[in-house]
């Protein structure tokens, strides 16, 4: 294999040879900055890479701590931050939130704080919107397809099924449909 010369005339295997390797504890600290630069991460998150990364338990947690005493890991602030981001930018409803966030390491009681920030009325006034811009595309079909396609799209983003029929009915029914509450339409 061809050795690449470097500037100073040295080749770039003998130079790296003459740099001490990094210890543990400077790995764990150089991949978790490499890791918060891009992104807010999660505790977990950074625990799950430096397991990846076949770094020792202790010191990842030290390493945690460390982060987390000064203020670089904040899982609260990452699950607010994550709720108003989402929800604002997808329209996803508690529930959906609540998955993503567990599915990310955060813990249930932060969690529960942070999609509580969400009330019933800014939820359902997102999913109202959300079936409001849905709603055009729907036109030319049935009145059972569309309320289907409509409440589908919302139970896909964590609303509850009352809630979602509750409001495509309604839009429906201001657009100048009627939408009789007879059978479901979930079959």
């Amino acid at each position: 294999m061809a050795r690449r010369s470097t500037e100073r005339g040295g080749s770039s295997e003998s130079r790296a040879s003459r740099e001490p390797p990094l210890s543990p504890e400077e790995q764990a600290r150089a991949l978790c900055l490499r890791l918060l630069t891009g992104t807010p991460r999660t505790r977990k998150q950074l625990a799950d890479a430096m397991r990846k990364r076949e770094i020792p338990d202790e010191v990842a947690e030290h390493v945690l701590e460390r982060f987390q005493d000064v203020g670089l890991i904040d899982d609260q602030a990452f699950a607010n931050s994550w709720v108003e981001s989402r929800h604002r930018g997808r329209g996803l409803a508690r529930r959906a939130l609540a998955q993503e966030l567990r599915h990310r390491g955060v813990d249930a009681e932060l969690v529960n704080e942070a999609v509580g920030l969400l009330d019933h009325d800014q939820e359902e006034q997102t999913a109202r919107e959300l079936v409001a811009r849905r709603l055009p595309g729907t036109r030319g079909l049935d009145r059972d397809k569309r309320i289907r396609r409509l409440a589908g799209m919302l139970a896909r983003k964590g609303y509850s099924e009352g809630l979602a029929l509750r409001v495509v009915r309604d839009a429906l029914t201001a657009e100048g449909q009627e939408a009789d509450s007879g059978d479901e339409p979930w079959d």
